[in-house]
């Protein structure tokens, strides 16, 4: 099934509140592999060239990181980035 993409918002940004979120609620647990590029596309029918900016984005966040010939993989989770240090 396809999620529905708002085509009033830039699609690229939907897709990566989209993995921000699965890595919130951790069904994408740290180190995980994220959906590649093609998968991406694929599965909120895109074209890879949106599905790279997203994940683009994602890893300029901090959220992911690229291992070149593995994919991406969760680097840390959002509510990380907004704790207070101990």
């Amino acid at each position: 099934m396809t999620p529905e993409l708002d085509r009033t918002r830039p699609v690229w940004r939907q897709v990566a509140e989209a993995i921000t979120a699965r890595i919130t609620s951790g069904e994408y647990p740290m180190g995980a592999r994220v959906p590649s590029v093609v998968e991406l596309s694929t599965e909120f029918g895109i074209a890879t060239s949106t599905a790279q900016k997203a994940l683009a984005h994602l890893k300029s966040e901090g959220l992911v990181r690229a291992e070149v010939g593995l994919g991406s993989f969760v680097a840390k989770r959002p509510a990380e980035e907004t704790e207070p240090p101990a």
